[in-house]
């Protein structure tokens, strides 16, 4: 796997719960399809949490930032918990700070802490 490339890896961590571990790049380049997909289908799902593994997420930028907003979107209205899991990259925390995006999403230390939602 090469550093622009994007890596998405959907589990079921407990009943209603679905992980979604993402590693690589998240940006136009990266193609963000598979992630958008997994989101969208957890949205779907009618668990009662999503928990999105951004530890190993390298880069991200406004793409990326799109897709997590959408998928946050789609989550409250399906009445499903989405929560992005850390530890996060000090340039991923500067986008969601720079961009004043921070306050949309909920954020753990870890995905333990997340799951424990």
């Amino acid at each position: 796997m090469t550093a622009d490339e994007l890596r998405v890896v959907v589990e079921t961590a407990d009943e209603g719960v679905v992980l979604i571990r993402v590693r690589g790049s998240l940006d136009g380049w990266s193609g963000p399809s598979e992630l958008v997909e997994a989101l969208e289908g957890a949205a779907r799902s009618g668990g009662r949490l999503t928990v999105a593994d951004l530890s190993r997420l390298e880069f991200a930028d406004s793409t990326g930032l799109h897709v997590l907003l959408n998928a946050q979107r789609r989550h409250t209205e399906a009445g499903v918990r989405l929560v992005l899991a850390g530890p996060l990259d000090t340039g991923l925390s500067r986008l969601f700070e720079v961009s004043g995006t921070i306050g949309a999403f909920t954020f753990a230390d870890t995905v333990d802490a997340a799951l424990s939602c």
